[in-house]
């Protein structure tokens, strides 16, 4: 949707987020990606400044990318959402009902989400559904 360009990207998610606030009309996308935010407190502060846009947020410095890890949970919940790959649905069904919390869930399966992300990049390839499907379970 927004291809390589970040800065897009980011300021869609602080739309979505200011769109919200304010209960203004929002398309599916954006109240999805507002919802997520709602999920994460800690990120607020940073999403009403411009300065979100441009910032590189790099592990060597111990920083997470809040973009990152709030894009993962809507990738889960597009995955959930289709049961694409076959079987995520039920899968985390399971990891919520042992972990107690969807949004816990969730943080679960963001490692093996990124491991399959990983994999595939360094490879040059498409994720391998097997291999994270499998890597969920062992979630379960």
């Amino acid at each position: 949707m927004f291809g390589q360009d970040r800065q897009r990207l980011r300021r869609y998610y602080l739309q979505a987020w200011e769109k919200q606030q304010s209960g203004s009309p929002m398309e599916p996308l954006e109240k999805l990606i507002a919802s997520v935010i709602g999920q994460h407190p800690e990120y607020h502060t940073m999403l009403r400044s411009d300065d979100a846009l441009d910032k590189d947020f790099t592990p060597d410095k111990g920083q997470s990318n809040p973009f990152l890890h709030m894009g993962m949970h809507i990738s889960l919940a597009e995955q959930i959402s289709t049961d694409r790959p076959a079987g995520i649905r039920d899968t985390y069904q399971k990891i919520k009902n042992r972990v107690g919390d969807a949004h816990a869930a969730e943080h679960h399966m963001m490692e093996c989400l990124g491991l399959a992300l990983w994999e595939a990049q360094q490879q040059n390839r498409p994720p391998d559904e097997t291999a994270y499907l499998d890597c969920l379970k062992k979630l379960t």
